[in-house]
């Protein structure tokens, strides 16, 4: 009998110890989401600030370009917009 109470006794001292490591690891793994979030926030405020602040002006610059490769692509002779059709 006095086996059986310590047996019991050390499984539960086991038992909390296993608890105790859990509670560790999965505090440190919240630990570790939190700080990833954040830093995932922080990148999408710069991304919307870039966007906000100079959206238009990104708009225009796209723009731009596009022209600039029709312009280039007519100098050559090849439409950049015309699909190739096959003689049937």
């Amino acid at each position: 009998m006095v086996l059986g109470i310590v047996w019991i006794s050390k499984q539960k001292k086991l038992e909390e110890k296993r608890i105790s490591a859990t509670a560790e690891a999965s505090s440190e793994k919240a630990a570790q989401y939190v700080s990833h979030v954040a830093e995932l926030e922080q990148r999408v405020q710069v991304l919307e600030r870039i966007i906000t602040d100079r959206g238009y002006d990104i708009a225009t610059q796209i723009e731009a370009l596009r022209d600039q490769r029709e312009v280039e692509a007519s100098d050559r002779g090849t439409p950049l917009n015309i699909s190739k059709k096959e003689n049937v």
